[in-house]
């Protein structure tokens, strides 16, 4: 057994581990990760997030090769190299591992490869053969896939979204069980490389979260291309034959499929890691809970991204770790944000920050509502991209801006404008008397705005 003594220790390299280690290190501390992949960047950057954005832009330019044929400018169908598209993937996640590698270094992070876990309120155990003493921790274990009951996991054919951003092969037939973010993600990739698409979904929608306004573009365009979109529909269990599997449905239906991805949600990775043994507990769903500054039940500990639970994005847990390692050093930091957005890579995408319309119902607050459709705005019509519509709500009473949404082409870019607007308190007219160049996609979310204002020009003041 090998004892080591460190002064501010990360245990995860994901997004969120390896932005407080930089961030630490920055601001003076001599900084330690342990992670147990050979590469730091977590489930977003090797086999998440990255990934599945990259396999995305090859269905965006296939989608739009459709679209420019039936106005005039044709081309041959297209011809797939899984080994090409494959290769091109690694090496966008190798650069970037590269990248973050090369910053560690710069920074003197030291990198110790093993499983980690609490063995005291101030030490580490990894692969138990190392133990590390240390001063400061952040906890940053991620998360992972939840399973539910009924699958046979063993058999290959069952994917979670690791499997199915591998790419090992086109299932003619792909189920989803699970309609949100990343089941639609997949399904648009494996949908341009010729799979058949089914989707199931328990909730009475897909993307839950969202409302509805915002998700009907998105589900009016993939009704039309995949198989069959089932809401209010549990899978009671998955049947594996030699030639294909058979899924039961709470409906009565069976349906039959090649492969079934399985995307349910995650829960975070804090049950194996001995948080017990330094005196923190997680709540019933896994989660570590946080005050504002990240610490956690021990002053020495903090805790960021997904095992403080939800939304498990990327750069959620990147915020909340510059945080925590500012705390750490001695800094005036916290976590209080107006909003954190969500964004759905779809055709046509989905963005939204802020309060939705559904929970500014539930807690009761007024709000204006302007909601400009993209059928009429020149720029969506002229990029073949009209199927969208950007909406803004405002309290009523103070006219701030409280919640945003669009959807349509390049949604998860524009959304920025409506987060800035949000933490910096803007109310409807500011963002209505900001010029906004035409034509751009940019300008239907100030004319969102300009209708809470009734002085809109290019639509009807309702």
């Amino acid at each position: 057994m090998k004892t080591l003594e460190r002064d501010f220790v990360v245990l995860g390299g994901g997004p969120g581990g390896y932005s407080a280690a930089f961030r630490a290190a920055d601001l003076g501390r001599t900084v330690t990760i342990v992670e147990q992949a050979p590469v730091l960047g977590g489930v977003c950057l090797n086999v998440g997030c990255i990934p599945s954005k990259t396999l995305l832009h090859y269905s965006e330019v296939i989608e739009e090769v459709e679209k420019v044929g039936a106005v005039g400018l044709s081309y041959g169908p297209p011809t797939v190299d899984l080994a090409a598209i494959r290769a091109h993937k690694e090496a966008v996640i190798k650069g970037l591992n590269d990248g973050i590698a090369t910053l560690a270094k710069a920074r003197n992070v030291e990198i110790i490869g093993g499983f980690g876990t609490l063995d005291g309120p101030t030490s580490l155990l990894v692969d138990k053969e190392t133990t590390i003493a240390f001063k400061d921790l952040v906890i940053a274990t991620g998360s992972r896939p939840i399973k539910i009951g009924g699958i046979p996991y063993d058999d290959e054919r069952i994917w979670d979204s690791t499997d199915a951003l591998a790419l090992r092969e086109i299932p003619k037939r792909l189920a989803i069980i699970g309609g949100g973010i990343i089941g639609l993600e997949v399904a648009a990739i494996y949908h341009a490389l010729g799979s058949k698409i089914t989707i199931i979904e328990m909730a009475d929608s897909i993307i839950p979260p969202a409302d509805k306004d915002l998700k009907a573009p998105l589900l009016k365009a993939i009704k039309g291309r995949y198989e069959a979109i089932l809401t209010k529909t549990k899978v009671e269990a998955v049947h594996a034959s030699a030639s294909e599997l058979t899924l039961r449905l709470d409906n009565g239906q069976s349906i039959a499929a090649d492969a079934v991805l399985v995307a349910v949600g995650r829960r975070p990775n804090s049950d194996q890691i001995g948080l017990e043994k330094a005196g923190i507990t997680a709540n019933g769903r896994g989660v570590i809970e946080v005050d504002e500054q990240m610490r956690t039940q021990a002053a020495h500990i903090w805790a960021i991204g997904d095992v403080t639970g939800d939304p498990m994005l990327a750069h959620r847990a990147a915020h909340q770790a510059k945080v925590a390692a500012e705390v750490a050093c001695g800094h005036k930091s916290a976590f209080t944000v107006m909003g954190i957005p969500s964004v759905a890579y779809t055709s046509p995408e989905i963005a939204w920050v802020g309060l939705t319309e559904e929970e500014a119902k539930a807690k009761g607050i007024a709000y204006l509502k302007g909601s400009f459709p993209w059928q009429a705005s020149s720029r969506a019509m002229s990029a073949l991209a009209a199927s969208g519509v950007s909406k803004a709500l405002f309290d009523a009473q103070t006219r701030r801006l409280i919640g945003a949404g669009i959807c349509g082409k390049g949604a998860g870019e524009l959304i920025g404008e409506a987060l800035l607007a949000l933490e910096m308190g803007a109310v409807s007219e500011d963002i209505a008397l900001s010029v906004h160049a035409h034509p751009t996609l940019s300008e239907t979310f100030a004319i969102a705005a300009e209708l809470v204002e009734k002085r809109a020009t290019d639509t009807l003041n309702r």
